[in-house]
């Protein structure tokens, strides 16, 4: 019996292919573009949104919030943070997670389970000026960021611990970990910003001008600013971020907020921590999205490269927050070195399968 597609001329069959192959290339052509247009363009603003408290005191923390009071040039403030015991057999360790730019100690709720849940006690602050600590407008940086973390470990009585930082936490982890060897065990910079010092590419803006930027927040530009984060596309819990960022710029705080959010964000232009990376003499993981901007892998490996024995892990395929894009792949990843002996490994720059 004679194949019926035998009886097709061959030249036609070869259009037909030639049109198959480019109908599945547009469509994963228009998918893509869907997909960035996604992340690029902004729903409308929500009607719903209610003006928000800029300590963060309408928002339900993962487990129980405490203060450590201190002072800050001249200003009495409190330093909010969660201190999570381990659940069943203690290992003996402490790990503490400091939070990014445009996040805060609730964002790590699912990192501090899995750690505890492997005898890890857990601390997670909230810097000051951010999450539910006070927001004093005082001249940020991250030696003042280092040693009130520093000041806290001491409060709860823990002479040592592994140091994660994400994002600005992975700034703030290297001037930590490079600062107060003796108080770190072992440290993960993972999705760092700062990759590089602005002030020899980029010129610096006023704080008047930025200030003025920042008052002008919308909900759209919050949203592309959270948005890009993710590669994988957006998610509906992604957007509590956006609305609570967006519920600030309601408030009758937020003339005032937006100074303090302007100075923590020049704070990664006048205090750069590129130099702190070869100072760091503990164990050491870089780790972060493989697609978290198309320099990072190259700078990921350069930071590696820089620090005395650091790794490198690589998660594929996602952005700038792994812990909720991935959270399979980078708790594997943490969880493994967090693991390993104390004697810093040999480097190297695996991705995670």
């Amino acid at each position: 019996m004679t194949n019926a597609m035998s009886l097709v001329p061959r030249a036609a069959r070869r259009h037909r292919v030639s049109q198959s192959i480019w109908l599945l290339c547009s469509v994963a052509l228009l998918s893509g573009l869907a997909a960035a247009q996604d992340r690029t363009q902004a729903p409308p603003t929500p009607t719903d949104v209610k003006p928000g408290s800029i300590t963060l005191d309408d928002v339900p923390y993962p487990y129980a919030v405490s203060y450590l009071p201190m002072t800050l040039y001249g200003q009495d403030v409190r330093m909010a943070y969660m201190d999570v015991a381990p659940e069943g057999q203690a290992n003996g360790r402490t790990v503490v997670l400091f939070h990014g730019m445009n996040f805060f100690g609730e964002y790590w709720a699912g990192t501090i389970d899995v750690l505890r849940k492997q005898g890890f006690r857990v601390v997670v602050p909230d810097q000051i000026g951010f999450g539910r600590s006070s927001k004093p407008i005082i001249p940020y940086n991250f030696h003042d960021m280092a040693l009130n973390s520093r000041k806290l470990l001491q409060h709860l009585g823990i002479s040592k611990a592994a140091i994660v930082g994400h994002s600005m936490g992975g700034m703030l982890a290297a001037r930590f970990a490079a600062s107060y060897p003796d108080m770190t065990e072992r440290a993960v910079i993972y999705d760092p910003i700062g990759l590089t010092d602005p002030r020899w590419s980029r010129p610096w803006r006023s704080t008047d001008e930025s200030y003025k930027d920042t008052l002008g927040w919308t909900y759209q530009s919050i949203y592309q600013g959270i948005a890009r984060y993710f590669v994988q596309g957006w998610k509906p819990e992604y957007e509590k971020y956006v609305r609570i960022h967006y519920a600030w710029t309601l408030s009758g705080d937020w003339p005032r907020f937006a100074m303090v959010r302007t100075l923590v964000q020049q704070m990664v232009y006048v205090d750069p921590v590129v130099y702190d990376w070869p100072h760091i003499k503990v164990k050491t993981l870089v780790l972060g999205g493989e697609k978290d901007g198309p320099d990072f892998p190259a700078r990921a490996k350069y930071i590696a490269d820089t620090i005395p024995g650091a790794e490198m892990v690589l998660i594929p395929n996602v952005g700038h927050v792994p812990h909720f894009e991935a959270p399979d792949l980078f708790y594997k990843a943490l969880l493994k070195f967090l693991n390993e002996p104390a004697t810093p490994a040999p480097r190297t720059a695996p991705t995670v399968h």
